[in-house]
């Protein structure tokens, strides 16, 4: 140590100042083991970290020291093309003596120190936008901010969450967000309402490009990012691009019976390949009815975190004028009059519904909002519809928004029966409150069977006096003609030796003029071909019933049969001041798929699987198509088969390899010219445990749940 005696020109002793290096990040983790799991999404395949917003995620900064309380630093969450503070595509999350400022609702808090590395917690605001985010860390140097290279594996998804209670779609039951959010699979109802049938939906929200499809579905849009956030607005917006009507959507509908430019209907197994081609190309994918339409908008809402079901209403009104009635106007001898007629009845129509807060409409009106992409009329231009609330919807609140109207006639409107003259009058000759929306069924929580919620859109039959009458303050247009109360009734019966019976309460014996036609339709109710069309004349006695049978043969109606499995029977009749009709709807039941599995039931070990299928009828099946998927399994394959002879049969294998454990299902469908609705799925249950991989639980279904007319038919001729 050298002493120096002090001058008065040299400054005084000082303790040397340690000057600390600048600070700097090395490295960024997304802590994805840790925040998977927290956030409902392990299941997503996807190499980003998928959050939800209102819930806390955690990551890890690695600095190039030990930070200290005087550096300056921020995380920095980035959308769209040009982020903007003012409209919440830019948030900075601050931290340290600056915490609090400028998250945009986000918040950030340090939980845990390690030498050069912090462990910090972010919230995202309940109400933030909703895609994908690019993340950065912004330090505050002496030479100003420096932040952190583009990283695209730092990129952050934040997605609608059910589970946060500041959330607009908050559900507070677990087992329904479980079903309504998380479960890949669902059951799709179709038929008619006295012969249900089912077809299994593979929904798939989690599988690869799902979710960047989703995204790239709002950019198509042009919905701007900043209402991202909105779910009113964000699935307004997807109920208008799920269809291709009138914006180069994801789908083309089609309900011909020709489907050369594209694939059927009826041969699509899930949603995963049509959302993958759609972000791939650009291009709508053809084709699609409404049970599609609706598998892959609920595919949507679901990989979104939006709460969404599939709802299958039966006997479904279709309201073309826009008073709220449905016309059904026939000729002077009682056969339907179809040029004039435009209002129709669905056998069936599928929507969807999305769970939500509506602070737009007065208490009571949130809950099950219903949404529906199939294209059928316009809504402030463009075809889409909803959302709605059901409650509004049962109460007659038809001034809510949106499209109230239109749904509340979907499943509550009048059927009436008009008569034209030889001068071209319209008379209503019947009025039928009942057959409109005679079952609403989606499937259950955590369970594969229907679940009706018939009487969540209307009240009982004289109990819904009161929402008519409000209804119709708000514009629905109800049938007030008064019609002679008649004492004579025709009920259609199922067999195909078709019973008519006919019921004469009067004191004194009626001859009825009665006319049946006899249609194959599709299940819009549009006729697809006529097959009979008889008058009869039938005398009932007194306080009588008289019992009618008519045969139905294959040969009638087999060879306009196409596509179709429904048989439409509409029958009315006249005595005197009398008039009576009926509607039928008949359901042909397809022959079965059969469908096996083999191989070491292990994850991702390679097993295979096998649809064997047998031509039985007494004709060639030409142009086949079949398909086959199953989420976390394998993806969407296809096969074509030229012919199959009849009495012909045809196996096809494919290899997979099972990827992640949990409830699976494999589905296969087949399609042709002359049969369609050919449905199988395989129910898979891998459980790991400890000392093993897997274990696999295999239970085969069949779905040919309608009316066992069709092999009778068929056998008998």
């Amino acid at each position: 140590l050298l002493l120096f005696p002090s001058s008065p020109l040299s400054p005084p002793p000082t303790t040397p100042t340690l000057l600390l290096s600048s600070l700097s990040v090395s490295h960024v983790d997304m802590c994805q083991q840790i925040n998977r799991p927290a956030h409902h999404t392990v299941a997503f395949d996807n190499a980003n970290l998928v959050v939800r917003r209102g819930q806390e995620f955690v990551l890890r900064v690695s600095f190039s020291r030990p930070p200290t309380p005087d550096d300056d630093f921020q995380l920095e969450f980035l959308i769209g093309s040009n982020p903007s503070a003012n409209k919440g595509t830019m948030v900075a999350v601050t931290f340290g003596q600056r915490r609090g400022g400028g998250g945009g609702g986000w918040v950030g808090r340090v939980l845990e120190a390690q030498g050069p590395s912090l462990v910090l917690g972010v919230t995202p605001s309940p109400n933030a936008i909703v895609g994908k985010f690019r993340t950065y860390v912004a330090v505050v140097g002496r030479s100003g901010m420096h932040r952190t290279r583009r990283d695209p594996s730092t990129d952050l998804y934040v997605l609608f969450n059910a589970w946060c209670p500041e959330d607009p779609v908050f559900l507070p039951d677990e087992a329904e967000r479980r079903e309504y959010v998380l479960n890949e699979y669902g059951i799709i109802y179709q038929g008619a309402v006295k012969a249900v049938s089912q077809r299994t939906w593979l929904y798939g929200q989690f599988e690869l490009g799902v979710l960047d499809a989703c995204i790239h579905i709002l950019d198509a849009s042009r919905m701007p990012i900043y209402h991202r956030g909105n779910v009113i607005k964000l699935v307004r917006r997807g109920s208008a691009m799920l269809n291709s009507q009138d914006d180069n959507g994801v789908m083309v509908g089609n309900w011909s019976e020709d489907f050369s430019m594209g694939t059927a209907p009826t041969l699509w197994t899930g949603s995963v390949k049509i959302l993958q081609e759609y972000a791939n190309t650009g291009v709508p994918v053809c084709f699609a009815q409404c049970w599609v339409f609706a598998g892959i908008f609920n595919s949507f809402l679901r990989c979104l975190g939006i709460p969404a079901r599939v709802i299958t209403n039966f006997s479904s009104a279709h309201d073309n004028t826009g008073n709220l009635k449905t016309d059904l106007i026939f000729k002077t001898d009682g056969a339907p009059d179809k040029r004039s007629t435009r209002d129709s009845i669905w056998n069936y129509h599928c929507w969807n519904e999305v769970y939500m807060a509506r602070p737009d409409l007065p208490d009571g009106m949130g809950g099950w909002q219903v949404v529906d992409a199939t294209p059928q009329e316009t809504s402030d231009g463009h075809f889409r519809c909803g959302p709605a609330s059901v409650a509004a919807i049962k109460e007659g609140l038809l001034c809510h928004p949106f499209d109230a109207g239109f749904c509340f006639a979907e499943v509550n409107s009048d059927v009436v029966f008009y008569k034209r003259d030889r001068y071209g009058t319209l008379t209503p000759f019947r009025v039928d409150k009942r057959h409109v929306g005679q079952l609403v069924l989606t499937k259950a929580v955590g369970s594969d069977r229907p679940f009706d919620i018939t009487y969540t859109y209307k009240y009982r039959e004289g109990n819904n006096q009161r929402t008519m009458n409000r209804a119709e303050e708000y514009g629905c247009e109800l049938d007030h003609s008064e019609l002679p109360e008649t004492l004579l009734s025709v009920y259609l019966g199922h067999d195909f030796n078709l019973q008519l019976e006919f019921q004469n309460q009067s004191d004194t014996p009626r001859t009825i003029q009665v006319h049946l036609a006899g249609s194959v339709v599709f299940y819009t109710g549009v006729e697809a071909h006529t097959f009979r069309d008889e008058n009869l004349t039938v005398t009932v006695g007194a306080n009588q019933t008289e019992n009618v049978t008519l045969r139905i043969t294959a040969q009638e109606y087999m060879p306009h049969l196409g596509s179709q499995l429904s048989l439409h029977f509409i029958l009315t009749g006249q005595a005197d001041d009398q008039s009576l009709s009926a509607i039928e709807v008949v359901n042909l039941e397809t022959p079965p798929l059969m469908l096996r599995l083999s191989g070491r039931p292990k994850m991702q070990h390679e097993m295979s699987v096998t649809v064997s299928f047998t031509n039985h009828f007494q004709f060639a099946l030409e142009n086949v198509q079949m398909a086959l998927e199953g989420p976390g399994l394998l993806s969407y394959r296809t096969h074509f088969y030229s012919v199959i002879a009849p009495q012909g049969s045809i196996d096809w294998t494919e290899t997979f390899t099972p990827r992640i454990d949990g409830s699976k299902r494999i589905m296969a469908t087949l399609s042709c010219s002359s049969l369609t609705q050919v449905k199988l799925f395989h129910f898979l249950n891998f459980i790991s445990f400890p000392n093993c991989k897997c274990i696999l639980i295999m239970n085969r279904r069949h779905l040919c749940t309608c009316l066992s007319l069709f092999s009778f038919v068929l056998n008998a001729v």
